[in-house]
């Protein structure tokens, strides 16, 4: 008798008529529960059990009993697509059995991932579904686990809205016919447990959504591993292992995050800091970085080191800030035991480890998190509040618990397993702000008629709790370009928490100034001054970062006026100003040594510059200034403190000449005096008044022969006069270099 045309199943096959439907849904790959179906089943307590599996390709398939390996049925084909179905009448207590399989070229012997049960448990289960696992990453994703004494592979999914679930990989041929998952109800969670699976293997999902449409194969959100672009695959991975040595970094590290601690951050875009261009100008690997940029670092003296996004991105272009893996570093440069020791190698150092991460929006790519479940589950499905239209990105919904959950996670995430040492969280104005870069119209007010984002504000409020309360020593800091008020504030004060925030302005004004030809600076004078009028607001980053030396904005020396020897003074005296000013410090890769090209990241900086005088010489200032900040207490202590500055001279715009004070809250009489001339005329006999007596001796110079300048200078120092100068008892008769900063310390005696 001929098969059933419209079914496939077999009409002599009278047992599984009652399975019809299910049996070919499972076939369509459109069956919602394949566990209710597929594995070990029997119609109650005594009746005989029988075993359902459905494998493509296979001609025949035996039952075989694990506890001794013999063969106790053989399965009926009772579909001709692969459906086998085997009833064992002798059979009515459930056993621990696999599968042996005939395909046509060989025999195979395996296990069943239908006879294993549920992956999560009730408690995880529950807190995923109230959006309060904070440690979702530790049952979501692929974890390679053991599971009756069986190895495989757990993969867990949230996809609330999915008709279907199914992994696929190179453990399954890619069919997504093979593995469909079991959908735990109470949270939108998919699971399945695949025997056999190993790390190492490549895994997406396919997921069809509620109106029955196959989408793209979706990458997983917690992978810890990702293919090397253009490859968009997941790695199953599973937490990565390392055994750390940074035990001494660890006990004294609360230190290095203080606001009286010296900070200093070299930002570093990892896949253009160095290439090796012997061998085809590859990446540096993460222990290439290791042994090459970390003792780089650590010579110039800064304490800390930001990384631009590592987070997994498709495209080099983004620089990492359109990510797709938030939970796997880049294989750009290893896997994520290599990163691992590369955080070792930064703790042994000495220098703090901080990430950047995007929060705020991710990219369209198809298998990444938009419309992931045929549904907008990340992110909003207005594309007022769900699209950037700046970045061609999507925004995330932070009203959802989940997605809250997803992210808060993942921020400690990268604090516990990598023992980072703080996130910078980019964008945060065009998280606060419903109408961050878009007219009137194309954005929705929130449930009070304001332009805050209420979500996004709690989000970033939970975020600094969370960080901030598992992880003592860390730091987080905000780039937020506009007037938010109190960002840098506890949340417990009204604030949203962050520990710094990005002094934006002071970056814009003081650049502003320095690209100006010095005859008219006078009439910009106040470009310097005005962002000590709300200096001590917040807790500020002073930032020279990548965004200033791209898009056509230049180098940071090309900003510079005048001639290559005026451009080099221009941006030491700029360098003294800065480390000298209130403020932790920030400086962009190549900007230490004076790179003329605009930054790209598709090259190496150009490290050949550093053959030249001047080149070598403003990496030696940028040493020396590292060093300075960090050993002088005056210089750190209270960079965010008022007390610990005065102006001397503020308003001498005609010489275009600045004087401050900078001391310390334990030695008020430790003093540091910093005079600038952003003139290219020496000035002798520059009068600078000082309230105590004693020898002021020139700890800097950023003129000095060995930092390329002209050598002008106080011959090492100057004694106090008692004449009363700049409303101060006592004054100082100042050499100032052209294009030059000064720095004197006071000693007493």
């Amino acid at each position: 008798m001929p098969n059933d045309i419209r079914t496939g199943i077999r009409p002599e096959t009278q047992k599984a008529s009652p399975l019809r439907g299910g049996i070919e849904a499972i076939v369509r790959a459109d069956h919602g529960d394949p566990f209710a179906i597929l594995g070990m089943h029997q119609d109650g307590e005594g009746q005989p059990v029988e075993v359902r599996t459905f494998i493509p390709g296979a001609e025949r398939v035996w039952v075989i009993d694990s506890a001794n390996g013999d063969p106790v049925a053989e399965a009926d084909r009772v579909h001709d697509e692969g459906f086998f179905l085997a009833t064992m009448p002798d059979r009515t207590q459930r056993f621990r059995y696999r599968l042996r399989v005939q395909f046509p070229l060989a025999t195979q012997e395996f296990e069943d991932a239908f006879r294993f049960g549920n992956v999560l448990g009730e408690l995880d289960i529950h807190l995923l579904a109230e959006g309060t696992h904070m440690k979702s990453y530790e049952r979501l994703g692929a974890h390679p686990r053991e599971i009756d004494g069986v190895a495989g592979v757990a993969f867990a999914l949230w996809a609330p809205n999915a008709r279907r679930v199914s992994v696929v990989g190179d453990f399954c041929d890619w069919d997504g016919r093979r593995l469909p998952m079991r959908k735990r109800m109470e949270a939108g969670v998919w699971e399945i447990f695949v025997p056999g699976a190993t790390a190492g293997q490549r895994y997406k999902f396919e997921i069809k959504g509620a109106g029955g449409d196959l989408l793209p194969l979706k990458s997983d959100p917690y992978a810890f591993q990702a293919e090397m672009r253009p490859q968009t695959a997941s790695v199953v991975h599973g937490l990565p292992k390392y055994g750390w040595q940074d035990q001494t970094w660890q006990q004294t590290r609360a230190h290095c995050a203080e606001r009286t601690a010296p900070i200093s951050i070299y930002e570093v875009h990892l896949g253009s800091w160095a290439r090796v261009p012997e061998d085809g100008d590859r990446f540096l690997t993460y222990r290439e970085l290791a042994d090459r940029l970390v003792p780089y670092v650590k010579d110039l003296g800064f304490t800390h080191i930001e990384m631009l996004p590592i987070t997994e991105h498709p495209f080099d272009g983004s620089w990492g800030y359109q990510p797709i893996g938030l939970y796997a570093p880049t294989s750009r440069h290893g896997t994520p035991e290599d990163f691992k020791y590369f955080v070792d190698a930064c703790h042994a150092a000495g220098i703090g480890l901080l990430l950047d991460w995007v929060p705020g929006h991710f990219p369209t790519d198809p298998h990444g998190l938009g419309w992931f479940d045929g549904t907008h589950l990340y992110e909003h499905a207005d594309p007022r509040q769900g699209y950037h239209q700046d970045w061609n990105t999507l925004i995330y919904n932070f009203g959802r618990t989940e997605v809250q959950n997803f992210l808060l996670g993942n921020a400690l995430f990268w604090l516990d397993h990598y023992r980072l040492d703080g996130l910078r969280v980019d964008a945060v104005a065009s998280m606060l702000y419903l109408d961050y870069s878009r007219k009137a119209g194309e954005w929705i007010p929130n449930q009070f008629g304001g332009r805050e984002n209420l979500e996004s504000i709690a989000f970033l409020k939970r975020m600094n709790e969370l960080t901030y309360g598992h992880h003592q020593g860390i730091m987080t800091v905000a780039e937020e370009s506009t007037a938010w008020p109190a960002v840098s504030r506890p949340v417990y004060l009204g604030g949203l928490g962050f520990g710094y925030k990005w002094n934006m302005g002071w970056m814009h004004d003081t650049l502003e100034y320095m690209a100006k030809d010095p005859i008219h600076r006078r009439y910009h004078h106040h470009q310097l001054t005005f962002g000590l009028i709300y200096q001590f607001s917040e807790n500020f980053v002073l930032p020279l970062s990548h965004d200033e030396v791209v898009h056509g904005k230049g180098s940071l020396i090309n900003k510079m006026p005048g001639d290559d020897w005026q451009k080099f003074a221009n941006l030491r005296a700029y360098y003294g100003f800065m480390f000298a000013h209130p403020g932790k410090k920030l400086l962009f890769m190549g900007g230490e040594f004076g790179q003329w090209r605009e930054w790209s990241e598709a090259r190496s900086l150009d490290w050949h510059l550093l053959e030249e005088p001047l080149h070598q010489g403003l990496q030696s200032l940028v040493r020396d200034l590292n060093r300075m900040y960090r050993d002088l207490k005056p210089l750190h202590q209270t960079d965010c403190d008022p007390a610990g500055f005065e102006w001397i001279e503020a308003n001498d715009s005609d010489n275009s000449v600045l004087a401050f004070l900078r001391k310390e809250t334990d030695d008020p009489e430790h003093q540091v005096v910093v005079v600038c001339n952003f003139t290219p005329i020496p000035r002798h006999g520059y009068r600078v008044g000082v309230a105590l007596p004693g020898h002021y001796a020139e700890v800097l110079n950023t003129d000095a022969t060995e930092y390329g300048g002209s050598g002008v200078g106080n011959e090492g120092g100057l004694e106090s006069e008692d004449t009363a100068w700049h409303g101060r008892p006592h004054s100082i008769n100042v050499t100032l270099p052209p294009l030059g900063t000064v720095v004197l310390e006071r000693k007493a005696g």
